[in-house]
């Protein structure tokens, strides 16, 4: 096999590839045992049709296409592996040439990982936010505790953020016709968690019970995608949140302590966990933008413009401002693949079966599968390497995390393993406090 490289661009290459016809023969055997699996020749049993019958009756043609269309693919790849490069996305391969009994010869143009050379990564400094739980967090956690048990109240005023109001909703038409999709009473939503259609809170903000309040509406998809709306709220009742005194009795009936104190040392410590993990979360973010901007990588443009397309493709909103969010953060994404891939062949990032049995068991709850079930569904569908790959970029940027030095806003270093190690052990332990928990029900059922 013979291969030439021309570079289109830093980010797409062409290859034209020649094979001899002698190393075609694999390809030309199984193209005879499967056009004989699939005809049925007089005199002969199916599968056993001798290969010069098969060219009398349907041609060489036939067959030389069959073998091609075998060998192609192989020789493609192993081009790719001559040449050292990473491809990115799917070539375009047009076969040019076919001589018979001589040689076959395609092209492939296809975007690839450009040639870059890595920063030091082993030397990122970056800062964080301390993780300190203040009062003001703890009262927080508690007022969230409170509110679980809040009572509502019926209040004669204008209605504010955080109010819970009951609503009766309509839509119609310019000319005046109704949208059932939009007709809805005595809905309770919170105001001012955007939980509602675009423009509702704005609209009906301030407004008391009694009033109804009108604004504009146009749908982005379902039946009545791109169409102007009218959209009439009327509020039927302003309610707001009356929290339970924060005193012993509470205590004892919202939580398992007896004492405010003792609910308090348990919301400081829950706080200061959920802290730590933010500030953990944020080095990795912080690592993981300095890394990026330490080098500057071309991105294949053809790449981008596809995952932008395959994201508007179901119906989300296709304003410049979104579409240009979107392109972006493909952009982000994809030089972050390059950077951690290459860390990855430097440092020699191998991925083990166990790490792998993991993976799964973290993404399968996201998928609505078991485990075992979203590693069937991976290997049906091909997508084993891309796990692998996405392990593999983990653990990238987990050396480079262990390697950096990280500080908090007071001066303080940041041990990130001891985080990690703190919190792993927190996770086991609220999961075996949820297994002793089902156990304890399925035993009290029985």
């Amino acid at each position: 096999m013979k291969t030439d490289l021309e570079s289109l661009s830093p980010t797409r290459v062409k290859l034209t590839v020649e094979l001899p016809f002698d190393e075609l023969q694999p390809s030309f055997d199984k193209a005879y045992a499967s056009i004989a699996k699939q005809v049925s020749v007089p005199g002969f049993r199916k599968g056993k049709v001798p290969a010069r019958v098969i060219e009398q009756r349907f041609g060489r043609g036939a067959v030389i296409e069959e073998a091609i269309n075998d060998a192609v693919p192989k020789a493609y790849e192993d081009a790719l592996r001559e040449k050292e490069i990473v491809p990115v996305g799917r070539p375009e391969v047009d076969v040019t040439e076919i001589e018979d009994g001589e040689k076959v010869t395609f092209t492939a143009e296809v975007d690839i990982r450009p040639e870059f050379e890595l920063p030091d990564y082993k030397a990122i400094t970056v800062e964080v936010d301390a993780a300190e739980a203040s009062d003001s967090d703890i009262d927080e956690h508690i007022d969230n505790l409170r509110t679980r048990f809040a009572s509502l109240k019926d209040v004669d005023r204008a209605c504010a953020d955080g109010d819970v109001l009951l609503v009766d909703i309509s839509g119609s038409t310019d000319s005046g016709d109704d949208v059932d999709d939009l007709s809805s009473s005595a809905m309770s939503y919170e105001m001012g968690t955007d939980g509602m259609l675009p423009g509702f809170d704005d609209a009906v903000r301030g407004a008391s019970t009694g009033e109804t309040r009108t604004f504009p509406f146009t749908p982005s998809n379902g039946d009545w995608a791109g169409v102007s709306l009218t959209v009439t709220a009327t509020v039927t009742a302003v309610r707001e949140r009356e929290l339970p005194t924060l005193d012993e009795e509470f205590v004892t009936m919202a939580s398992e302590f007896d004492t405010v104190d003792e609910l308090r040392e348990d919301a400081r410590s829950r706080v200061g966990r959920l802290k730590r993990m933010e500030q953990g979360q944020q080095a990795r973010e912080k690592v993981n933008e300095a890394l990026m901007a330490s080098v500057d990588i071309p991105v294949p443009e053809g790449v981008i413009a596809a995952e932008v397309d395959a994201h508007f493709e179901d119906g989300h909103e296709a304003s410049d401002e979104h579409r240009a969010e979107i392109e972006q953060q493909s952009r982000e994404a994809l030089k972050s693949q390059f950077i951690l891939d290459r860390i990855a062949e430097v440092e020699e990032v191998s991925v083990g079966e166990s790490e792998l049995s993991n993976w799964l068991m973290q993404q399968a709850p996201r998928y609505g599968m078991a485990p075992d079930a979203l590693a069937q569904a991976l290997v049906e569908s091909g997508q084993v390497s891309m796990a692998l790959s996405d392990i593999r970029r983990s653990k990238a940027l987990a050396l480079v995390l262990e390697n950096a030095t990280v500080t908090d806003s007071n001066g303080d270093a940041v041990d990130l393993q001891a985080l990690e190690s703190e919190l792993n052990e927190a996770m086991q332990a609220a999961q075996m406090a949820q297994l002793q928990a089902q156990m304890a029900a399925a035993e009290s059922g029985q």
